[in-house]
C-alpha cells in the first residue's frame, strides 16, 4: 500500500476508482455526486496543482483525495475554531466500491493529517453532504466536530462542515 501525488498520466484510472466510488454511493441512496461531479476536468486540475493524492495497492489505483489550502467561499459562513485560519481542506476523497470498509479512507484521512502537523498547519477543514451518514460517522470517529452547514449546489440539500484541529 502506497500513497503519492498524483500523475496526469493516470487520470483515466483515477476517474475509474471514482466512478466505482459513486455507483457505490448511489447504490447505497448516497446522491452526494453523480456523473457531472467529481469529473475529468475537476480532477485534471488537482493533479495539476500537486494537490492530488492516490493511494495504490499492486499498483492499482484504490483511493484518492485531494488536499489543498482552498476553501469554498461558503466556509466563511462557518465558525471555525482555528482563528489563525492556517487549515488545510481535504475534497473529494473517495476510495473504490470493492475497498469500502478496508480502511483506505482512514489511511488517506491519517496521510491528510500527517501533512497539516508536518508542514505546521492548525487544523483540517472538510465538508460532506448532510445525508452521507457512512461519512458523517466516519468523520466524527477520527475526532472531527461538525461546526456548521452550508450549501454548494442549486437544488441539493446542505453539506455539513468539519473540523479538527492540531
Amino acid at each position: 500500500m502506497k500513497i503519492r501525488k498524483a500523475k496526469l498520466i493516470e487520470i483515466d484510472q483515477i476517474m475509474n476508482m471514482y466512478n466505482s466510488c459513486v455507483n457505490g454511493m448511489l447504490e447505497s441512496n448516497i446522491d452526494q455526486w453523480d456523473s457531472s461531479y467529481p469529473n475529468k476536468n475537476v480532477i485534471s486540475e488537482d493533479i495539476k496543482n500537486q494537490t492530488f493524492y492516490i493511494l495504490l495497492i499492486n499498483n492499482v489505483i484504490i483511493g484518492g483525495v485531494n488536499i489543498d489550502a482552498i476553501q469554498d467561499k461558503a466556509y466563511l459562513d462557518v465558525e471555525w475554531e482555528d482563528q489563525k485560519n492556517k487549515f488545510l481542506v481535504v475534497h473529494r476523497l473517495a476510495v473504490r466500491k470493492e475497498y469500502w470498509n478496508k480502511g483506505i479512507g482512514l489511511k488517506l484521512m491519517l496521510f491528510a493529517e500527517s501533512l497539516a502537523k508536518r508542514d505546521k498547519f492548525n487544523s483540517i477543514r472538510l465538508d460532506t453532504y448532510n445525508s452521507n451518514l457512512i461519512a458523517i460517522n466516519f468523520y466524527l470517529s477520527l475526532g472531527y466536530v461538525k461546526k456548521g452547514e452550508i450549501f454548494l449546489k442549486p437544488n441539493k440539500n446542505e453539506y455539513y462542515c468539519f473540523e479538527k484541529l492540531f
